[in-house]
Parts: structure tokens; sequence; C-alpha cells
């Protein structure tokens, strides 16, 4: 498939701030940041939110007519798409109630329930934006279980990063955060080595099985046409084999090699070193951004069974 940037700047960057934003609003229920205060809490989750807005506002510019977005809700029974942009409408009142109240009555149960509602929705808003790939049966690459598992526990990586940057910049005792933070990165290169396995192994319709042919290998002989055409450029985009193995290499350096450096600088000193954690943050996005790209890359659509290829 082939790699757009503007939805790929919207699923990491609107993942970051959903990251962000759960983890903030668990930082007292789960002791990650026992010491924060309601400033900091609300500073934090308009940052969050301006993550959020700038991905989900950028997404608009992958429409051929943007002025049509408003489509989007009206699928909402059928469509992991449309469910996507309701929760997405959604998020934005709760996590102004929570915000507004933490501002007005600092920490109490209100804002604190107000909070782990939130944090759900926010999971719900970044799972259906996973299912509208993981759902695609035309795509054995997205097809997987593990889609929705990995866009989750790469934006929790990146907030986790981000949370730890703010605790570092007010000097806060970190708690529990660092080592949940440690936890979601080993996930997340597992998870994603266990993805990067399952993609590679042989599988998928051929023309063979579409034909029932199983006596000899089917060759295509003729496409239908002599020059390229919108499926060839969009399904068909194809990347350079050391170029994705690069990429792999490239993503697991960025997102958790230099992050558990930095982590094991963390628990190694008796204070934060503010440029490192947010060295660490800015890493672990780019490695999103490496990832998402090769999300697409390595995708294949069955359309290309028409022009030629023999798996998908």
């Amino acid at each position: 498939m082939h790699p757009a940037l503007s939805v790929i700047f919207f699923t990491v960057t609107a993942g970051s701030g959903y990251g962000l934003l759960i983890l903030l609003a668990l930082a007292r229920p789960l002791g990650l940041l026992p010491k924060i205060s309601p400033d900091q809490i609300v500073f934090t989750g308009i940052f969050g939110l301006v993550l959020v807005t700038a991905g989900l506002l950028s997404s608009t510019l992958h429409l051929a007519n943007p002025k049509n977005a408003w489509r989007s809700f009206t699928r909402f029974r059928t469509s992991w798409l449309s469910r996507e942009a309701v929760f997405a409408v959604a998020f934005y009142p709760l996590s102004l109630a929570w915000l507004i109240t933490e501002w007005a009555t600092g920490n109490t149960f209100m804002s604190g329930l107000l909070g782990v509602l939130s944090a759900v929705l926010a999971v719900v808003v970044f799972v259906c934006t996973a299912m509208i790939y993981a759902s695609l049966k035309t795509i054995r690459q997205w097809h997987s279980r593990l889609v929705p598992v990995l866009f989750v526990l790469l934006a929790l990586v990146v907030g986790a990063l981000l949370l730890m940057a703010m605790a570092a910049i007010n000097d806060l005792p970190l708690g529990r955060l660092g080592m949940v933070t440690l936890v979601l990165v080993i996930l997340a290169a597992v998870f994603k080595a266990m993805y990067f396995v399952n993609i590679g192994k042989p599988a998928g319709p051929t023309i063979n099985s579409a034909l029932n042919f199983t006596q000899a290998s089917v060759r295509l002989l003729d496409v239908g046409h002599s020059g390229g055409t919108f499926h060839t450029r969009e399904f068909g985009h194809q990347v350079a084999r050391a170029r994705l193995y690069w990429a792999r290499i490239l993503f697991f350096v960025l997102l958790c090699a230099l992050p558990l450096l930095v982590l094991l600088l963390v628990f190694t000193s008796s204070s934060t070193t503010l440029f490192w954690v947010v060295l660490a943050a800015v890493s672990a996005y780019a490695g999103v951004f490496v990832e998402r790209w090769l999300f697409f890359a390595e995708a294949r659509h069955v359309v290309n069974l028409y022009h030629g290829a023999q798996q998908t």
C-alpha cells in the first residue's frame, strides 16, 4: 500500500495524544505520579488534546473532498471509521469536563471518575482507528488481532515518555511511571516482533487458489492495461526489501533501544535528566512514525493478484 503522510501523521500524533491523556488520567489512581498537582494535570491534558486535534485535522487531508468529511458520521452501525469519528467527537466534552473539574475542584472523586471515563473512551477511540485496518480481510498484513493491540501499545509508549518529560520539567517523583514505561516499551517490542514474524509467513490467497488449480503453477499473461493505474499506484506500491529491512531495525532502535537506555539512566540516577527524557520521547515518536510507514509499505492488497502478484 502507498504510505499516505497525512494518515501516518494522524495515527501517530493523535495516538500520542490519546496515550498521554490515558496515562495522565490514571496518574493518581495507579500511583504513576502520586504528587501531580491539578494545574499540572490541566496543562498536560491541554497539550494532549492539542496533539489529538492536530492528528484528527490532518486526517482530512487524505480525503479527495475534505468538505464531505461529515459523511463519516453516518454509518455507525457498520463502519469502524464512523465509530471512530463519533467516539472521537464524544471524547472532547468528556475530557474537557474532566480537566475543568480538576482545575476547579482539585483531586476529588468526581475529577477522578471523569478522568477514568476519559481514559476508557480514549482507548475505545483508538481501537476503532485500528479496526479500520484490522477489519479489512483483503489485506492480510492488516487483518490481524495484533494490529489493535499494537496501535494502543505504541500510543501508550509515547504517551508514557511524554508524561515522564512533564514530570522532569516539574521535578516530580516518578512513582511507578518509570517501571510502567519500561514494561510498555518491552511489550511493544515483543508484540511488534511477533507481528513481523506473522506477516513473514507464506499465507493468503494466490492465483492458484482463486482459480482452484492445484496441479501446476498459474502464470498471468495479460494484466489488461499497458500503464500505471490507481490500483497499481495505491495498492501495488512496492518498496525495496533492503529498505524495509533497515526500516525495521530503525524502528527497534528508536522506539526500544534508545528509550530503554534512557530508562536505565533514570533508574540509576537520583534525578530525572530532562534532556534525555525529552530525547527518548522524541525518539519514540519518530520510531512509531517509522513503524506506521512500514505498516502501509509492507501491506499487500489482494487486487495485486490481478496484476501478476503470486502471493499477498
